[in-house]
């Protein structure tokens, strides 16, 4: 009887996680077409499309790639658009390739940071310089190595107008080298499918953003506080979006996929060290519920390790339980344009993530706190200053 309860409970913690997730995948979709978002009369519709829109980069040591993510930005069609990089104490050779792409189109600007201010994240500083420096009606924070389609930027702002909202975000793609790698993004994509789905619904208390493509209104930034706000805030991106629903502001969601391919990592060895700074971060550094949280991880990923050991029917259902993932991970893989096969690794990237999660904490507290841009902040430090 206990190992039906023990077992049973586990499959029925699984199947918790992963059928609601199903729910959710109605309002997690791509970014709709140009032509399905300009209506039929065509002219009257097309002067919705703002005016400007200031795009400011936070970039430090990008010499591989921020010329690329620069250029990709300028060949953005139909707006009209001010690029802002804020060159955060680089020391290799970024300097010299914006100075370069500024003489090559006005429309790049530079804003140079030489020494961080006491109380600051370096990022965090970078995006308010270039966010004070904006002119446009729109504000886009993205990162100095993601790679947008000619025509993203266009199709969001269309996408505001439509739906009257103030804030559009869509998830970081990834130019993956391997099937591990699209495993763990569909993993990933799992993991935040309800806050799309809120924020999509208009849910009262969700709200969702990310640092890859962070698009909102000049005056619901200014409004909200903006990065005067998140000076200590490691997940900065996600808790702007905290602080423009708290302002009462509305924000829309989407799956990135190729139109915002981003570089910063592309192997699962590569995802789990990008996520050492950010696992704990999302928790404020609260260890009680890091704990509770890993513990709870390890217990359900022994019960399906465990249970075709027991020989009982519950037993099974919990070992088979975790493959309930692989049918939201393949309609996911769909609207990726991805083969769905990639799918049925995605039960497997489970104990992945939760290492991840694990690595973060003891990498966090071994350490003292993080490094970030070759600056180290202590936990105390950044414990006082997140925005909760």
């Amino acid at each position: 009887m206990a190992i039906a309860l023990i077992f049973g409970g586990a499959a029925t913690v699984f199947f918790a996680m992963s059928l609601p997730t199903l729910i959710h995948l109605r309002w997690v979709r791509r970014l709709p077409s140009l032509e399905a978002l300009i209506a039929p009369e065509g002219a009257q519709s097309e002067k919705k499309i703002p005016a400007r829109c200031s795009v400011v980069i936070a970039a430090r040591d990008e010499e591989m790639r921020v010329e690329q993510t620069v250029r990709h930005l300028l060949a953005q069609m139909g707006v009209e658009l001010e690029i802002i990089v804020v060159d955060d104490r680089s020391t290799d050779q970024t300097s010299d390739i914006l100075k370069r792409l500024v003489e090559q189109d006005p429309r790049v600007r530079v804003k140079r940071v030489d020494a961080l201010p006491e109380g600051w994240l370096g990022k965090c500083h970078a995006c308010r310089i270039g966010a004070d420096a904006a002119t446009g009606e729109w504000i886009l924070f993205t990162d100095a190595d993601c790679w947008l389609k000619p025509d993203v930027l266009a199709r969001a702002l269309c996408l505001a107008e439509r739906e009257g909202a103030d804030h559009v975000t869509l998830t970081p793609g990834i130019a993956a080298r391997t099937l591990g790698a699209r495993a763990w993004h569909l993993a990933f994509l799992l993991t935040v499918a309800n806050w799309m789905s809120g924020v999509n619904r208009d849910r009262p208390r969700a709200y969702f953003g990310l640092g890859a493509f962070n698009l909102l209104r000049a005056t619901a930034y200014r409004e909200c506080g903006g990065y005067e706000s998140l000076r200590l805030t490691v997940l900065d991106d996600v808790k702007l979006g905290l602080l423009l629903r708290r302002a009462g502001k509305r924000t829309r969601g989407f799956i990135g996929g190729d139109d915002v391919e981003c570089h910063w990592s592309t192997t699962v060895t590569g995802m789990i060290r990008l996520m050492e700074k950010n696992y704990f971060a999302a928790v404020d550094f609260r260890l009680g519920i890091a704990v509770a949280t890993g513990m709870a991880g390890v217990l359900l990923l022994a019960a399906a390790v465990l249970g075709p050991l027991t020989g009982t029917k519950a037993g099974l259902v919990a070992a088979l339980a975790p493959f309930s993932f692989i049918l939201p991970a393949g309609i996911l893989a769909g609207r990726l344009g991805w083969p769905w096969p990639v799918a049925l690794l995605t039960p497997f990237m489970l104990p992945v993530l939760l290492y991840a999660m694990l690595n973060s904490v003891f990498t966090t507290l071994r350490r003292g706190g993080i490094w970030w841009r070759d600056t180290f902040y202590a936990i105390e430090v950044l414990r006082k200053g997140a925005v909760r």
